[in-house]
């Protein structure tokens, strides 16, 4: 079965260009445009993983993963940051938002593919805890 991802990106481009090479590898690729959106498309349609931009109007990806990760049931669906603040404080920042992983911008699509297994793996071992 096919993971569902939620790519959580206003830039229009990059949310189109890393859908369609996610589509291409098999992924179910979910898409919103701030943060707003994201929380609301997570709560309804219960994605495996969340890759979140962290600048995003209405509501910053840092502000959407807090909420997501406060609520009961969407705290266990891993987040990755997608971010082009690539300083060491960038990265505490989005751990201390309570995401699970951190890339930067320019995304690195086999760096990106290689955190996607690594959250897939780490909630298989969590279903099987």
């Amino acid at each position: 079965m096919c993971a569902t991802i939620l790519l959580v990106e206003d830039h229009e481009m990059n949310r189109d260009m890393l859908k369609r090479r996610l589509c291409r590898r098999g992924f179910n690729v979910l898409t919103a445009v701030d943060g707003q959106e994201g929380i609301e498309t997570a709560e309804l349609k219960r994605p495996d993983i969340i890759l979140m931009d962290m600048s995003l109007p209405v509501m910053d990806g840092w502000e959407a993963t807090k909420r997501l990760k406060s609520k009961e049931e969407t705290k266990r669906i891993p987040v990755i940051a997608l971010t082009a603040h690539a300083m060491a404080e960038d990265a505490a920042k989005a751990y201390d938002a309570g995401c699970d992983d951190f890339d930067t911008k320019p995304v690195d699509f086999e760096r990106l593919l290689g955190k996607i297994q690594k959250a897939q793996e780490a909630l298989r071992n969590a279903c099987l805890e």
